[in-house]
């Protein structure tokens, strides 16, 4: 289950050291192939930041929620969508409100990442300004699914003891990421000729934590958290493609699939006290 997965990783805080740099990928020894065999299969837990997209011509938060539920992998891939809640050109529009509604009516997840006009990083607010935030922010995501949202994700992936204090006070656990697609840029040169040699070569280094036992098993299976942007179309126009890189990369990388490689489980039923 998505939601029990989502508790143990948001219970270690988890975060890989990613780079925009893609280096080769590590070489799999007859050691750690070995090790592999000793633990469980790898599931993929997808995750989108900065959406919900505002616009009205080729929304591509709609393409990657249209591609998550029809694709040649696997239908009805469940996601983390961290909403920009307070931004214009994300979540506080029509279009943005009606994509999170559907989002949470499609088994979607729904997480806090900014309840700002901008992508400000909560570390530049002050106490008072940040309380606001993840006040407004959280009473926003819980008006649409009905319980209080305790998935967080700051921008930049950045926060200090200051910002995590008072996410704990609003019982909010940071979930961070193993893996990137680095397309966090959205306007211009958005787009990787080098995206499959991404995933494989950061893959490569996760397998390795895998290997040493580093990464924790939930129901059966080591959840992988992979972390994509919404509002980048050219995310949202290759997400069936991404979808199949992942794959790909995993068996190029020697990292053993369980039978579903992605959750696909409905977390409607989250409660609060699931996590």
């Amino acid at each position: 289950m998505i939601k029990s997965a989502l508790k143990a990783l948001c219970a270690l805080a988890i975060a890989a050291s990613l780079s925009a740099c893609i280096s080769a990928p590590v070489p799999l020894t007859p050691k750690t192939a070995e090790q592999l065999q000793q633990q469980p299969p790898v599931r993929f837990l997808l995750s989108f930041d900065d959406g919900p997209s505002a616009t009205t011509f080729y929304n591509p938060s709609i393409t990657v929620l249209d591609s998550l539920a029809d694709n040649p992998l696997q239908p009805n891939i469940k996601a983390v969508f961290f909403v920009q809640t307070g931004a214009t050109g994300a979540g506080n529009s029509d279009q943005g409100r009606a994509i999170m509604h559907r989002q949470h009516e499609e088994g979607h997840l729904l997480g806090f990442h900014t309840a700002t006009p901008h992508h400000t990083n909560h570390r530049s607010l002050t106490d008072e300004e940040l309380e606001q935030s993840l006040t407004q922010g959280c009473a926003i995501i819980a008006s649409i699914t009905g319980v209080p949202t305790t998935l967080l994700r700051p921008p930049f992936w950045n926060y200090d003891k200051r910002t995590f204090s008072a996410y704990q006070r609003h019982d909010l656990h940071v979930l961070l990421t193993d893996l990137s697609a680095n397309d966090g840029k959205i306007w211009g040169y958005n787009f990787s000729l080098r995206r499959r040699s991404n995933m494989v070569s950061q893959l490569s280094q996760v397998r390795e934590r895998i290997a040493a036992g580093e990464l924790p098993a939930v129901d059966g299976v080591i959840p992988v958290v992979v972390t994509f942007h919404d509002l980048n179309r050219y995310t949202a126009r290759h997400a069936r493609e991404y979808l199949q890189i992942l794959v790909d990369s995993a068996h190029q990388t020697g990292v053993r699939l369980a039978d579903k490689p992605f959750y696909d489980d409905s977390a409607r039923s989250r409660t609060r006290g699931s996590l």
